[in-house]
């Protein structure tokens, strides 16, 4: 491969140099496509922290939705791009599926409301109250009532969120069918990872076609101008940090 002479500063950099010598073989174009993304998102993550330190003396409201393609990694991600920020200052919040007889009659926003972030804080949520969207009907969780009712709700819902100064943005991270069968297959390889293996993940395949007809559901019925859906359609876990942290920015016009 030709190497530029900024491809050749970056390789005889600490950091490219790490790349370089990870490996006893030495893959050239591997090293380099991973230093530059570490830098990358080296740049970034200042930006986020001078974002944080903005929002947090200018009393400003966050709250980030993730949500995605079984194994699309949204906890990998979250954890990612904020591995600088002050966490006395953001949550993360984790709504997992489950049925909804648990929640004895209560509005179902209930519990988000009861979440909601402080002045001068970030929340994200890994898997948020879009699960009624297409989680829980998909296998079952919820009745066609209750999902009827939440897609009735949930704009309305929004829309007093962002009229009281929270500043909403949501993600939907969507891999191509054949990624997402090698992250599973490498998570359940992995005497590391195989713990994240749930019922979900193990019949994501032979739910994808209704995973998508909800998903398209819920682009055509929430998206809104004051709360839209940021759909990341990149294969490459690097790609998408990325591309997420960079919407994130784009929620304040920070100094």
């Amino acid at each position: 491969m030709e190497l530029t002479k900024e491809d050749l500063k970056i390789l005889n950099s600490k950091i490219g140099l790490k790349h370089l010598l990870e490996n006893k073989k030495v893959d050239l174009e591997k090293a380099l496509y991973e230093a530059k993304y570490e830098l990358k998102l080296k740049e970034i993550q200042v930006e986020l922290v001078k974002m944080q330190l903005w929002l947090i003396a200018n009393n400003k409201k966050l709250v980030v939705l993730f949500h995605g393609s079984d194994s699309s990694e949204k906890s990998g991600i979250i954890r990612k791009i904020l591995s600088y920020n002050n966490p006395r200052h953001y949550r993360v919040e984790v709504n997992l599926p489950h049925r909804s007889e648990g929640e004895s009659g209560e509005w179902y926003f209930k519990k988000f409301v009861e979440k909601l972030p402080q002045p001068g804080q970030m929340v994200l949520w890994d898997r948020s109250w879009y699960n009624r969207a297409i989680i829980e009907p998909v296998h079952g969780l919820c009745s066609q009532e209750e999902y009827e009712l939440f897609m009735g709700q949930v704009n309305d819902f929004e829309k007093m969120l962002v009229e009281s100064g929270i500043h909403l943005v949501k993600f939907y991270f969507s891999i191509s069918k054949k990624e997402q069968a090698r992250r599973i297959k490498n998570v359940k390889s992995s005497p590391l990872t195989k713990w994240k293996m749930t019922p979900f993940d193990e019949k994501s395949r032979e739910l994808w076609d209704e995973y998508q007809s909800y998903k398209e559901k819920m682009f055509s019925g929430t998206s809104t101008d004051y709360a839209p859906w940021i759909e990341i359609t990149e294969d490459k876990r690097e790609e998408e940090m990325i591309q997420a942290a960079k919407h994130i920015l784009k929620a304040f016009a920070y100094e």
